[in-house]
């Protein structure tokens, strides 16, 4: 090979190994993927919401469990969800906006929970 062919494979070589390098750092400015939405279950039993504080995001789904005797409803203060579960049912809600949220059971009104629900950031 001669002095002009090594110089031009050499000058080659340089462009793929920016042009490499260029790409490398393209994909570094990739957004972060957003993370996944959870499920929470919340347990209904001895007349109580349990946990008494529950945490979420929004996109979460809270999945309701009634394993007492007695008929339960997860009645949102702001009108958002209402469930209701015979005894031994579950159900679910997803969540779709942030706030606080007081949740009552309809049939027994000392039966409450407070829902957090965050923002997915």
């Amino acid at each position: 090979m001669g002095c002009t062919e090594v110089g031009v494979v050499a000058r080659r070589a340089v462009l793929l190994a920016g042009l490499l390098g260029a790409l490398a750092l393209a994909g570094c400015n990739k957004p972060a993927p957003a993370p996944k939405a959870a499920t929470v279950t919340v347990t209904m039993a001895d007349m109580a919401f349990q946990p008494g504080t529950i945490d979420a995001h929004v996109g979460d789904t809270i999945h309701w469990v009634n394993k007492d005797l007695f008929e339960h409803t997860a009645t949102a203060s702001d009108q958002s969800f209402d469930v209701d579960l015979r005894a031994g049912a579950s159900g679910d809600t997803v969540l779709s906006k942030a706030g606080t949220i007081k949740v009552t059971c309809r049939f027994h009104p000392g039966m409450t929970a407070l829902l957090r629900v965050a923002d997915r950031g």
